[in-house]
């Protein structure tokens, strides 16, 4: 028995490991939004999670499970740079506000919402989203932490959590409620002195934010240029970027001036601010909410973002797709309610391949993505999307997104999410807070 224990330890020893699991795709069009080009008939090989090929004369490996996409457009997955996955606001009970949403609506129920709402951004092409507030008492680091730890399936999640403002965020609290009873939290952290930014600051990061979000302009006095200064570079000692919230001129000269890195909205940026955000590099999350989302603009409202919008491409500023989704709209999906923006871009006359560049590589530049996952190149964690048309000449395209790869493994195939082997009874992807 003793000799067959020790060939039995043997032949384990040395005995050859097994290869890895190989996914080959067969990709009829793959788009390179970089380029604003198509290549027929290529091959994409994914290994443990990431690219190891791409091109026409790739060769499939021996027993690699493929995956025949011949009849659709393959092309990198979407990225929403300014959404909040854990705030649903609908007509009833809230008549559409959400002030009283975060009241009557605790953070456990909002977090069940955030992981319903990623997995519908994720079915929708998203394969990454900024989560930049407004999601209760950091129900977006926990969803974040669920997606990359494996528990569930989702977009890449870059969350900042709780925004940061002067005295009352975005809300103006009665005395009586405002005082002492922690009415603005957890929406909002107030902080109006040095002091009181830093610890707020230090207490999202401590709490898993990876972006940092502020008010800049909330209230008429806002943050000054040198405060905006103080947030910017707290948050760069944990490698960590800016983006404000801004509705007046003043506001975004101010956040322009300190260098933050991403503004959202666009009710402050006039001509003269856009062209000082594409001197600086500024990236730009307007947030346009299009007519088509009845209830939720003004026809006078869609005009200024419709001009806007076109004024910022015109001066060539960095622009995401971005879409401040909050809301409930019945017969749409949170993803299908934040694919609805492309209305207000091609109002625009923003033509497809620069539309589909803000919704792919700007957005992972934005997102700080751009080394690690987003475009199709070996060596880069493997999501991507496919389509039936061509969304380099019809960005209708991808209304209907066919396929959907996260992470190297199969999200949604033939129309139809196929989400089980994100589903897991542990951390399988180790044990993390950030």
């Amino acid at each position: 028995m003793t000799s067959l224990v020790q060939a039995l330890v043997a032949l384990a020893v040395t005995a050859t490991p097994l290869a890895a699991q190989v996914t080959a795709i067969k990709a009829g069009r793959l788009v390179n939004p970089e380029t604003g080009t198509i290549a027929t008939n290529q091959v994409i090989l994914i290994e443990e999670g990431r690219f190891t090929a791409v091109g026409g004369d790739t060769a499939i490996p021996r027993g690699a499970e493929v995956i025949d996409l011949s009849d659709l457009t393959v092309l990198p997955g979407l990225v929403d740079t300014h959404n909040h996955l854990a705030l649903t606001y609908k007509k009833v009970p809230e008549n559409d506000v959400y002030y009283l949403t975060y009241v009557m609506e605790g953070t456990p129920l909002r977090a069940i919402q955030a992981v319903s709402n990623g997995i519908q951004m994720l079915s929708s092409g998203f394969t990454i989203v900024r989560d930049m507030g407004n999601n209760g008492n950091y129900a977006d680091a926990a969803l974040r932490v669920a997606i990359e730890q494996g528990w569930i399936p989702g977009p890449t999640i870059i969350n900042s959590g709780i925004i940061i403002g002067g005295m009352g965020g975005q809300f103006w609290p009665t005395p009586e409620m405002g005082t002492g009873k922690g009415i603005v939290y957890p929406e909002y952290l107030d902080a109006d002195t040095p002091d009181e930014i830093i610890k707020a600051i230090r207490q999202n990061l401590l709490y898993g934010a990876t972006v940092i979000k502020i008010c800049v302009d909330c209230k008429p006095w806002g943050y000054t240029t040198d405060e905006i200064r103080l947030v910017i570079a707290e948050s760069a000692k944990a490698g960590v970027r800016v983006e404000g919230h801004v509705q007046t001129v003043e506001g975004a000269r101010r956040a322009i001036e300190a260098g933050i890195w991403s503004i959202a909205h666009s009710r402050g940026l006039t001509d003269e601010m856009h062209k000082l955000m594409a001197q600086k590099g500024i990236f730009r999350a307007g947030t346009e909410t299009p007519l088509t989302l009845t209830g939720h603009t003004t026809p006078e409202a869609y005009e200024a973002n419709v001009r806007g919008l076109k004024n910022a491409y015109d001066n060539k500023v960095p622009l995401t797709f971005s879409t401040d989704a909050d809301y409930y709209v019945p017969g749409k999906t949170r993803g299908e309610v934040a694919i609805e923006f492309l209305e207000t871009w091609k109002a625009a006359g923003i033509p497809p391949v620069d539309i589909l560049r803000a919704m792919t590589v700007t957005g992972y530049q934005a997102s700080e993505t751009l080394e690690t996952r987003g475009l199709i190149q070996v060596g880069l964690v493997a999501d991507l999307i496919a389509v039936a048309g061509n969304p380099l000449q019809d960005i209708d395209a991808l209304r209907e997104v066919r396929f959907v790869l996260k992470d190297g493994m199969v999200f949604k195939r033939d129309g139809v999410m196929t989400p089980e082997k994100f589903f897991n009874p542990g951390p399988v992807n180790g044990w993390r807070i950030r």
